[in-house]
């Protein structure tokens, strides 16, 4: 059950509707959010956009494949990377870099050094700044279960892995639940009176990282960079002000919102950072009063932080969740990144 590839229509996909407090269930089309929102909502969408972040090279002394995933950017040129074969990878190799069509390039990564996780930071030469080469030479960073043949392109994951208003590039992981607005969808939205705001933040491959440790709290979260601005903070502090819903895109968004929400008292102020929240039954929720998001792995945090969402402040989330799921798999739901939609209530 888990998509292979997008639904024909963006907002074609499934939405499953679960209202929080009976524990209810509805089947719709995602174009039908429209029913669900009213005039003073305020819709609140993570614009990063996906970088094509893995490259392919060729060691300049062996002549051994290496395949790069870039993580982050440090500064122009330096990057955090993924390598594979890892081993191979030791300080000082050099990487000759291929363009998408398999062609070599003047462009050479040196690695620098490794950290913990056994990412290797890495220098770029033979180009201004590596950024701006990614569209001539990576591929975009699909997750490990969307099977594609080892060095094919294929454009439409290259439309379709990213939101229809990705702006500031910087994932190596789409904010899925975005995927499924069309621009006339949002037009549409707009029209009923949904203000829209925009969150960034930047997805890392810790997205996908399952929790492995005895407790929750032994787990090691991720961090992410994130920036919300002044215009958009303002938005989303008047509608709450007002008593009207901010409805989160993903639990992307969750994570900044609430990461903000929980430094400054409950209200929501521009801020730039990095967060590593780690939300899980039986969190409370300060800025966010309604989700929609995708359907997610087992054992992941995504998965915890939408049962926390299912019953604020309560430990019976992940059966509601659970259940909800139960019916998506016994409706022949798509799961995962390309995968149907959820809308908590």
């Amino acid at each position: 059950m888990i998509a292979q590839t997008p639904a024909k229509a963006r907002d074609g996909s499934r939405l499953l509707v679960l209202h929080r407090e009976t524990g209810a269930v509805e089947h719709k089309v995602f174009r039908d959010l429209l029913e669900y929102l009213k005039s003073g909502d305020v819709l609140v969408l993570n614009n990063s956009k996906v970088i094509p972040a893995r490259l392919h090279g060729t060691n300049v002394q062996t002549g051994g494949e290496f395949e790069i995933l870039l993580l982050e950017e440090n500064a122009v040129n330096d990057w955090w990377a993924m390598l594979r074969p890892g081993k191979r990878a030791r300080a000082g190799t050099r990487i000759a870099l291929r363009d998408s069509t398999g062609r070599q390039t003047e462009i050479v990564a040196t690695v620098l050094e490794h950290n913990e996780e056994g990412h290797r930071r890495l220098s770029f030469s033979g180009a201004a700044n590596i950024l701006e080469e990614l569209d001539s030479m990576g591929e975009v960073p699909l997750p490990p279960y969307i099977r594609r043949e080892a060095g094919s392109i294929n454009q439409e994951d290259r439309e379709r892995y990213q939101t229809v208003f990705a702006r500031p590039a910087g994932s190596v992981a789409a904010p899925t639940a975005g995927l499924h607005f069309t621009e006339s969808l949002l037009e549409a939205i707009r029209l009923r009176g949904v203000q829209t705001a925009y969150v960034t933040l930047h997805v890392g491959l810790g997205t996908f990282a399952p929790v492995k440790s005895e407790t929750l709290a032994a787990h090691k979260m991720h961090d992410e960079r994130y920036e919300l601005s002044e215009d958009a903070a303002r938005t989303i502090e008047q509608a709450r002000a007002g008593g009207r819903r901010v409805i989160a895109v993903g639990t992307t968004t969750v994570r900044v919102l609430e990461t903000i929400a929980g430094a400054n008292d409950g209200r929501v102020k521009a801020a730039r950072g990095r967060t590593a929240i780690f939300i899980y039954p039986p969190q409370d929720f300060r800025a966010v009063d309604a989700l929609i998001t995708n359907f997610h792995l087992p054992c992941s945090t995504l998965l915890m932080l939408v049962s926390a969402f299912a019953a604020p402040g309560r430990t019976d989330g992940r059966e509601k969740i659970l259940a909800a799921y139960a019916e998506a798999v016994r409706a022949r739901y798509r799961f995962f990144s390309y995968g149907d939609a959820m809308l908590i209530l």
